[in-house]
This record gives structure tokens, sequence and C-alpha cells, in this order.
């Protein structure tokens, strides 16, 4: 009776990102399913950080073996675990009851691993630049920062774009089935100086340049409630 109340529970976590894919019904069934089984919902979080460890390692395979095209559709492989790793812990704990008291940093830090090793492998894949890779994974971690120090500061978290994880997720998924499908010819590259520009460097310089904008953004919303919430005296 216990585990029937459980699955009926609406797996919809407080305080998480909105993510419309929540609401799909496949979501809510693969929810169910792993509910029924005792997934922990930790666990999870931790199979979709080795789906972004996997990503990046095979982005920077790109270079290193003869077969590019199946490494980058395997990198889509590992982004979309990643992704169905952050859509359904969060929806497990709640639909479960089972949150872990360590279930904030389940989220938090498996999230900070995946998008730095697949931002760093998109900078050392076939069309991208390390520069820019590592570049694109500071600017993901200093926009989790960000929201995480509004919620220390009192505030709501904000989610806001136009570079949230999963808009950046997006941006490597695309490409990397592009050029996972596309013969070589068709994929774009510019040389400036010494240094070779591909599609992936395109992608990577988008993510740190939105990136910046959704720093500023979010620091505009923190900073709006946090002085609402403390007026200055007259």
């Amino acid at each position: 009776m216990k585990q029937n109340q459980a699955i009926s529970t609406p797996l919809v976590a407080p305080e998480r990102r909105p993510m419309f894919t929540r609401d799909w019904n496949i979501s809510q069934r693969f929810a169910r399913w792993l509910i029924a089984r005792n997934v922990p919902p930790n666990a999870i979080s931790v199979a979709g950080m080795a789906g972004g460890i996997a990503a990046g390692l095979a982005l920077a395979a790109t270079l290193l073996l003869p077969w590019p095209r199946a490494m980058f559709l395997l990198a889509v492989a590992g982004i979309v675990v990643r992704g169905m790793g952050n859509l359904l812990d969060g929806m497990v704990a709640v639909g479960s009851g089972k949150a872990s008291p360590f279930g904030e940093l389940f989220n938090e830090i498996p999230d900070r691993v995946a998008d730095i090793a697949i931002l760093v492998g998109a900078g050392y894949a076939a069309g991208g630049n390390p520069a820019l890779g590592f570049s694109a994974a500071l600017a993901a971690v200093f926009v989790a920062y960000v929201r995480a120090e509004g919620k220390v500061t009192g505030a709501a978290q904000h989610y806001c774009g136009p570079m949230a994880k999963p808009a950046r997720m997006v941006v490597v998924l695309l490409i990397s089935l592009y050029c996972g499908l596309a013969p070589a010819t068709w994929q774009p590259a510019v040389q400036i100086g010494n240094q070779h520009f591909g599609l992936m460097a395109f992608g990577l310089a988008a993510i740190v340049l939105g990136g910046a904008v959704t720093v500023f953004r979010r620091l505009k919303r923190i900073a709006g409630e946090v002085s609402k919430s403390y007026p200055v005296k007259k």
C-alpha cells in the first residue's frame, strides 16, 4: 500500500529547474518504473554524471580515433543519458518519498562534473578549440554558482538563460549529432592565424557569450529580490 502511495505522488520536486519534460507521459512512466524497482535517486544522479563523462571522452576521441563520426554519435548518447539522469533523479526522489539528506549534493556536484567533462571534451573535439572548451566549462560553473549563491542570500533559485544547463547541452548535442551524420565536407571551418575554428568551436563561443548574459540576468534578478528584503532606510 505504501509503495502504491509513493508511485501515485506527483513527480515534481520543489525548488528544482522547471522542465516541461517532467510532464511527458513517457517520463512519468519511466520514473514510476524506476520507483517500483527501488532505484535510489542518488544512483540516477551518478549515472547521469557517468553519461556526461562518457560524452566528454567520446568528444575528445574524435581527433584521436579513426572513427570521428561514431565518436560524435556516442557523445550524443552520453549527453542523452546525462539529461535523463537530471530529469529522473528528482522525479524518483519525490515520487518514492526517498529524498536523501545528501540529495542536494548529488544533485549539484555530478552536474558540475558532467558540465566540465562535456565542455572540455568539446574543446578537444574535431572542430573545437581547447581554450573555448575550458572557457565554456568555466562559464557553466559560474552560471550555476550564481544560481546557488542567490539561494544563500535568501532569493529564489533563478534558472533563466539564455545559456542555462539545458541550452548548453542542446548546443553540444545538436552539433555532435550534425558532425556525426554529415560528411566532413559539409562541416564549416575558419582559420584565424594559426587557430582552426570548426562548428564545435562556434558552439562553445556561443556558450561562453550566452553564459555571460545569463550571469548578468540572474544577478540582476537576485539583486532585485535581495533589495526588496532589505529596504534602504532613509
